[in-house]
């Protein structure tokens, strides 16, 4: 990827909402210029999407947990991702190396409603379940450090 695409992914990891006038003002490239090279890496899929970053406590949604599951039956299918799919509660599945099989990041009201979501995930999936609860979180969301050639970016 070329240094000023990097540029521009940088910047709108950072601040998604960030207008092609002020994406070419950043990147010294004229507006057409900039709106041409984000089409191009939507295209690429290099931008998968824009979002809007929600406080969960402002929604009712103040306790985040990571919960490891791993199947009770070895033997049986690897189809968790599929069969939890339907719990909107789940704001992330990752396969991972190790004892575990997935992590999942949930998003609850209260320590009752991961109590019910747990029971939701063991039946839904066949799984046992370990559950890590978030105390705080000092950042999230951070852009990517997009180095190439072992040669970092400038910082903004």
């Amino acid at each position: 990827m070329e240094e000023i695409d990097r540029r521009i992914v940088t910047l709108l990891a950072k601040d998604g909402r960030m207008s092609f006038t002020d994406l070419a003002r950043e990147t010294g490239l004229s507006v057409s210029a900039v709106h041409q090279r984000v089409r191009r890496l939507e295209k690429r899929g290099v931008l998968r999407g824009y979002a809007a970053l929600v406080d969960h406590e402002a929604v009712g949604l103040p306790l985040t947990a990571f919960v490891s599951i791993k199947p009770i039956d070895p033997a049986a299918a690897d189809d968790a991702p599929e069969r939890l799919a339907h719990l909107g509660a789940i704001e992330a599945c990752h396969s991972v190396a190790g004892d575990e099989s997935y992590i999942l990041k949930v998003r609850v009201a209260s320590p009752g409603a991961l109590e019910e979501l747990l029971s939701q995930i063991r039946v839904a999936a066949n799984v046992s379940t370990r559950t890590t609860v978030v105390l705080s979180t000092p950042y999230e969301h951070r852009a990517p450090e997009l180095i190439e050639a072992g040669v970092e970016d400038e910082k903004t």
